[in-house]
């Protein structure tokens, strides 16, 4: 009987296509959208429409209308599934909504105790015209049944927080979470365009282009948890000021697909974004990439080329307004300059000496207690260590400062460092 309806012969083609790819099976997965519109198509034949223009009737209306509850009173995994696809923030019509259930009941193994369900329920199947629909149809709903019993057997690992755009298309786009450290502000120009937050610019020296995460075409999804779907102009603003002194973590959706090329779906929202800034142009990687390269390399990092200038006690205090007398305390004596190699590593600050490679300092963290560089010194930098912690009468800390090749290479040292220690108010 599945061999007279050529949709479904489609589907189960699309079914063995995903079955014969990687397992899981994720967004990346070209064959996942296809077999996502078979079976949304499946699901919307013969859907029967309201009389009198009352709006247009979507397989989601159905799927809400689910029994609460199983058999013994308690709520069901199929039930909490579409509570979660009604809840979502990022999903605003019954299409959304479907879409974002038919990805979760994919990731769940959900999609063939649906289809029981509403196989089972004839108020539900009141839905379907039986001459029409496969779901309404008896005989069309057993091969379309076993197939979904087929892919409820599969592995699906699907990123349910990708779901910004199932309101337009069933191919998302490549979802990235961005986590920075406070800081004053994030070095980012947003445009809103229908709802949705672009970035247009990444400003130079910022802690953005530090990070080396965001780029100019990339749609800002949410702040720590809020959605911005449908976001009001000023809205990410907001939420950011509320937010300042406190770590971030961005929900990112990439102007760049899997395959290197752009989004599809950005396309409308794009072409409104360029009639408003016509100098708008998509950033194909991080700006400062480029300018790093002349920068010797050391097992695969980048080190910086800096001079030592020396360092000096600072007491019992080590917070950072010890630099503006700890760094002219340095330069007062004259000492001659070293070259080094400065590396600012994911858990620590490593320095050697530039002429045979010899680990001057080796800094985690924890025991960094500030960095900076003092008003009016473009160039210089300083961060302080504690060199005592063990000490009866309490903690002591040295100073050490450092010049840089330029102020912007100076600024970057420090907000990395900064980034590093989780401190982010230094000099500027």
């Amino acid at each position: 009987m599945a061999g007279k309806e050529p949709l479904l012969g489609a589907l189960r083609a699309a079914v063995l296509r995903l079955r014969e790819g990687r397992d899981p099976c994720t967004d990346a997965s070209p064959h996942l959208a296809p077999f996502c519109q078979l079976l949304e198509t499946v699901l919307r034949r013969g859907l029967r429409q309201p009389r009198l223009g009352l709006g247009t009737r979507d397989y989601w209306h159905w799927l809400r209308q689910l029994p609460p509850r199983d058999a013994g009173g308690r709520p069901s995994a199929l039930s909490l599934g579409v509570e979660e696809a009604g809840a979502c923030a990022k999903v605003l019509t019954a299409q959304g909504r479907g879409r974002y259930f038919v990805r979760l009941a994919l990731n769940g193994r959900l999609l063939a105790a649906a289809v029981r369900q509403l196989a089972g329920t004839p108020r539900l199947l009141q839905f379907y015209d039986p001459a029409n629909s496969i779901l309404g149809n008896e005989a069309l709903m057993e091969p379309f049944l076993s197939l979904m019993l087929v892919v409820t057997e599969m592995n699906f690992s699907l990123d349910l927080q990708n779901c910004s755009f199932l309101d337009e298309s069933w191919l998302l786009p490549v979802c990235i979470t961005y986590e920075t450290v406070p800081c004053r502000a994030l070095g980012m120009v947003l445009r809103y365009v229908q709802g949705r937050v672009f970035v247009t610019e990444v400003l130079p020296e910022s802690q953005a282009e530090v990070d080396e995460v965001v780029l100019a075409g990339d749609v800002l999804d949410e702040i720590n948890g809020c959605s911005l779907r449908n976001a009001y102009s000023g809205q990410a603003g907001a939420v950011l000021r509320k937010l300042r002194g406190e770590p971030l973590s961005l929900g990112l959706l990439r102007w760049r697909w899997h395959d290197g090329g752009l989004f599809v779906p950005l396309l409308p929202y794009l072409e409104v974004l360029r009639e408003k800034e016509p100098g708008f142009r998509l950033q194909q990687g991080p700006r400062r990439a480029a300018e790093r390269e002349p920068r010797r390399l050391q097992g695969g990092r980048l080190l910086y080329n800096l001079r030592y200038l020396g360092r000096t006690g600072v007491g019992k205090d080590g917070s950072k307004e010890v630099l503006e007398q700890g760094i002219p305390a340095v330069l007062e004596r004259s000492l001659p300059a070293r070259e080094v190699l400065f590396d600012v590593k994911e858990t620590e600050v490593l320095v050697q000496e530039k002429t045979s490679s010899k680990v001057l300092f080796r800094y985690p963290y924890p025991e960094i207690s500030c960095v900076g560089r003092r008003s009016g010194s473009s160039s210089l930098f300083a961060f302080c260590v504690v060199v005592s912690p063990e000490s009866p009468e309490g903690s002591t800390f040295d100073c050490l400062v450092f010049e840089s090749n330029s102020e912007q290479e100076c600024e970057e040292i420090i907000k990395r460092i900064a980034a590093g220690f989780k401190h982010t108010e230094w000099f500027v």
